[in-house]
């Protein structure tokens, strides 16, 4: 049986198994990336248990609109600088922005600056109001 008639006899295979994959790769992609980031729930835990400071990467107008409550307001642009971040690197840091995709930036600059428990919330703000966990307002 030469490969061709492999892939002839045994195409339904081939394809259930490329859509498992495209199904897995997709849930990867809507969890913010490939680390997946934190539910809101695993966020309140990381946050009560291991004392996790939230850090809200949004633009100020966002951040005094609404945000997580007892977040710190650096945003995205302005993180490089290290203005407001722990000076104690090994604490846990929840990273907020509003749906999810800049605090996933921020995290990669965030390891690189050597924050190794810097993690992002899967969805931002949006899924943090969806799980009705407490905001408030600047």
């Amino acid at each position: 049986m030469n490969s061709s008639s492999f892939i002839a006899a045994n195409w339904y295979w081939i394809v259930a198994a490329a859509a498992s994959g495209g199904m897995l790769l997709w849930q990867q992609i809507q969890a913010g990336g490939a680390g997946g980031g934190l539910t809101p729930s695993q966020a309140v835990q990381l946050i009560n248990k291991q004392k996790a400071q939230v850090i809200d990467v949004c633009e100020p107008a966002e951040f005094a609109a609404a945000h997580v409550t007892g977040a710190k307001n650096i945003p995205l642009g302005q993180l490089a600088e290290g203005k407001g971040l722990p000076s104690n690197k090994a604490i846990p840091l929840v990273v907020v922005c509003a749906a999810g995709t800049r605090s996933a930036r921020a995290v990669a600059q965030l390891k690189k600056m050597g924050y190794e428990n810097a993690q992002s919330l899967s969805g931002g703000l949006k899924a943090w109001r969806e799980a009705h966990l407490p905001t408030e307002k600047a």
